[in-house]
C-alpha cells in the first residue's frame, strides 16, 4: 500500500531557466517556482490547528468571509479519504506534505489522491468547495462577490461552472495571506520542517475546546465520523491501560459501542494535544513568534475582542461586517447542534451543553484522557454529577498559555 508517511520534500525550489518561468503551467511541478524566497515580501502562511468538534468550521469562516484572504478548508480530507483505512498517525507525513505545495499554490498535489483513471480533480471537486467564498466569487463564478461577508448556500455554488485547477492557483497567487483550516495534523511538530523553511512564512493557530464539549459532539456527530473515529482509535498505544467505558453491570448496547469509538478517540487526539501544548510552553527557535491558542469558549464569549486579536497575530484588519458577522453568529436565538452545518445560535448555550447530556461515567472517562491538556488550557475537573448540572458555576480557569 503505499506509504507516504516518511515522504521526504524538498525545502528549496530548484532552479528554472528563463524559457520555464514564462510558461508556468508548461509542467504542473513548475507552479512552484513562481513563488520563491526572492521575493521582497513573503505571503502570511496561517495554519489552524485544531480536532473535530471544536467550532473550527465557524472560526474558519472568520478567514473565509475576509476578501483578503485565501482560504481553503479540510484540504487533507482527500489524503484520508484516498489511503484509508490508514491509521491517523501515520498519514501525519503526508498531510504535511500536502500543505508544504499549497502553500505555494502548487495544488496539483490533490491529483495524487485522485481517483485512478478519473477525471481531473476540478475547483468544484475539493472538499468544501461550494461554501469556499473563493470559488464561488468572480472570476472563478459570479454567484458572489469575495468583498461582500454572508455565508455562502452550497446550493447556489454548486451551480458554478467547474474550474481547472490551473484557475484557482492564479487566484492563489494573488493573495498575501493564505490560511488553511485542518483537523487532521494531530500534533504541532509535525509542523517543524514547515515551519523552519525559510522559503515560507507559517503561522499556527491553534483552536482549542473543552474536551468534554468536544466528545459530546463527536457522539452527536457519530455517523458522520466513522472513518475518521476508526481511523484514530486505530492510532492509539496498544501498551496503555484501557479505562471501562461502562460500568462492570451495565448490558453494552449498539449505541454504546458507536459511542466507544467516538470517546475511545479522545485518548489520542488528547495525547496529540498534550504534545502540542507542551512544545508551545517551551518553545523551540522555529516556534517562538509563530504561535497563538484560542479557546472556543472565549471566542463564542467575546467574539470581536478575539476577531482582533487573531487578526493582529496574522497581520489582517477586522473591518465593520466581519465584526457584525462574527457576533451575529454567536449570539443567535437557536441552540441549534447540527453537526457539519454553520449557522447563527446561540453559541455560549451550545459551550455548555455537555454537562445537560453526557453520563458522569462518560465525562470521568475524557478527563482521565485528557486530565493533562484540561490542566494546561485551564479547563476543571469536576467532582459530582450535581457540580455537573450545576450551570452556574464556571469550569473555565485562565490557561496557563
Amino acid at each position: 500500500m503505499l506509504n507516504l508517511a516518511n515522504y521526504k520534500w524538498t525545502k528549496e525550489p530548484q532552479q528554472c531557466n528563463h524559457q520555464m518561468r514564462s510558461t508556468p503551467y508548461q509542467s504542473r511541478s513548475d507552479i512552484r517556482y513562481l513563488y520563491r524566497p526572492s521575493l521582497a515580501k513573503k505571503r502570511q502562511l496561517v495554519y489552524v490547528l485544531t480536532t473535530w468538534r471544536s467550532g473550527s468550521s465557524f472560526f474558519g469562516e472568520l478567514f473565509n468571509q475576509n476578501p483578503e484572504v485565501f482560504f481553503l478548508y479540510e484540504p487533507m480530507w482527500h489524503i484520508w479519504q484516498k489511503l484509508y483505512p490508514g491509521d491517523a498517525v501515520s498519514l501525519q507525513g503526508a498531510a504535511r506534505d500536502m500543505l508544504s505545495s499549497l502553500y505555494r499554490c502548487d495544488l496539483s498535489v490533490f491529483q495524487l489522491y485522485n481517483t485512478p483513471g478519473g477525471k481531473n480533480i476540478t475547483s468544484l471537486g475539493l472538499f468544501g468547495a461550494t461554501l469556499n467564498k473563493v470559488i464561488c466569487s468572480y472570476p472563478l463564478c459570479s454567484a458572489y462577490r469575495k468583498e461582500v461577508v454572508g455565508m455562502v448556500d452550497d446550493k447556489v455554488c454548486k451551480k458554478c461552472p467547474p474550474q481547472n485547477l490551473r484557475f484557482l492557483e492564479e487566484e492563489c497567487l494573488k493573495y498575501n495571506t493564505i490560511v488553511i483550516k485542518g483537523v487532521r495534523i494531530l500534533d504541532i511538530n509535525v509542523l517543524a520542517p514547515l515551519m523552519e523553511d525559510p522559503s515560507l512564512e507559517v503561522k499556527v493557530i491553534h483552536l482549542v475546546r473543552d474536551p468534554r464539549a468536544v466528545a459530546n459532539s463527536r457522539i452527536k456527530s457519530r455517523h458522520g465520523l466513522i472513518r475518521e473515529n476508526l481511523q484514530v482509535v486505530r492510532s492509539r498505544d496498544p501498551k496503555l491501560r484501557r479505562i471501562p467505558f461502562v460500568d462492570p453491570n451495565h448490558k453494552m448496547n449498539k449505541k454504546d459501542g458507536s459511542d466507544y469509538h467516538s470517546i475511545g478517540a479522545m485518548e489520542v487526539i488528547c495525547d496529540r494535544t498534550t504534545r502540542t501544548l507542551r512544545t508551545a510552553l517551551s518553545p523551540p527557535p522555529w516556534l517562538k513568534g509563530k504561535y497563538m491558542v484560542v479557546r472556543y469558549e472565549d471566542l463564542v464569549e467575546d467574539p470581536i475582542k478575539t476577531l482582533r486579536q487573531v487578526y493582529r497575530f496574522v497581520n489582517l484588519s477586522a473591518n465593520h461586517d466581519i465584526e457584525s458577522f462574527a457576533l451575529n453568529m454567536t449570539s443567535g436565538s437557536s441552540s441549534s447542534s447540527k453537526p457539519f452545518i454553520v449557522s447563527s445560535r446561540n453559541a455560549t448555550q451550545a459551550a455548555s451543553a455537555w454537562r445537560t447530556v453526557l453520563s458522569f461515567q462518560q465525562i470521568k472517562q475524557v478527563e482521565d484522557y485528557c486530565y493533562h491538556s484540561m490542566n494546561i488550557l485551564g479547563y476543571e475537573r469536576v467532582k459530582s454529577s450535581s457540580e455537573v448540572k450545576d450551570l452556574s458555576k464556571s469550569l473555565l480557569i485562565p490557561p496557563k498559555l
